[in-house]
């Protein structure tokens, strides 16, 4: 929502001090420029990137619209999920969860938490570690590094996206140099047209100009800047699973290891103590 407001509110500045000036918006409707820039930014955006890049910015660009995938919501109740696994673990056993963690669609424990569940690329990374702790895995040290290992790969893909949708936006002024120089050609064309009809060729191409550093550093610059703010936020998520794992291994008890976990939160979707401990309360007994 808030992409759409900036958005809508940088258009509304640029034509609204346009026209106090007096300018005429029909001379700044040039498509051929437009077709200029934008054709080559994409194409050069396609030639610089990998498939997995390009999928991913056009994913990115259409999250814009949404914001960050995890809610205040579905953090207390991951924070919930954590504590009912790892109260399961403590009074059963890890090899308790062996069924859980092999079948977890199936599993009436993950059942319990359908945001969570539904999350195929938290529910990999959950249990691929109850599973090695199932195993015998029981070195926090070693098992952080593994972690931060795999989150890493993960935080530097989608930070890549990011990247390579910014390095995009900072060609944008270059390019509109190229629309307006293409411009002054056919400008030099037609020298010998009276001033008024010269007049018009040049605003055209300098059109070029003001179209690439606008789109630059009014659109795609931040919006590839949001990407990257999301792509973090929804980062945290995994990492509160990480913070959780680790202080189960370590031996706290189930409430002091969703703690640990719920105190690396942001502060827009921390659950308070008082909401974490009414919902851990409101969990059927394993």
């Amino acid at each position: 929502m808030f992409i759409i407001i900036g958005t809508l509110f940088v258009i509304s500045c640029v034509i609204g001090g346009y026209l106090m000036l007096g300018g005429h918006l029909a001379v700044l409707y040039q498509p051929a420029e437009l077709v200029i820039i934008g054709g080559c930014a994409i194409g050069a955006f396609i030639t610089a990137n990998n498939k997995e890049t390009i999928l991913g910015s056009i994913s990115g660009l259409r999250g814009l619209l949404k914001g960050p995938k995890y809610k205040a919501d579905q953090y207390l109740e991951l924070l919930t999920l954590q504590y009912q696994v790892f109260r399961m673990a403590k009074f059963k056993g890890m090899l308790s969860l062996e069924s859980h963690i092999e079948n977890p669609e199936e599993s009436e424990l993950f059942q319990q938490f359908p945001d969570f569940l539904a999350d195929h690329r938290a529910v990999e990374f959950f249990c691929d570690y109850l599973r090695l702790m199932t195993l015998g895995t029981d070195n926090p040290i070693e098992v952080e590094a593994i972690i931060d290992a795999e989150l890493s790969v993960s935080h530097e893909h989608n930070h890549g996206i990011a990247h390579a949708v910014n390095t995009m936006a900072e060609g944008l002024p270059g390019l509109g140099i190229v629309a307006a120089v293409l411009g002054v050609i056919h400008t030099m064309g037609s020298i010998t047209e009276p001033p008024e009809v010269l007049g018009h060729l040049i605003g055209a191409a300098l059109v070029g100009t003001f179209l690439g550093v606008l789109l630059c550093y009014g659109f795609v610059g931040p919006m590839a800047t949001a990407m990257k703010g999301i792509y973090d936020a929804d980062h945290n998520y995994l990492v509160c699973l990480k913070i959780g794992i680790l202080a189960h291994l370590q031996g706290y008890a189930p409430s002091v290891s969703i703690e640990f976990a719920r105190k690396a939160l942001a502060l827009n979707v921390r659950p308070s103590f008082a909401e974490l401990e009414d919902a851990t309360a409101a969990l059927a007994p394993v």
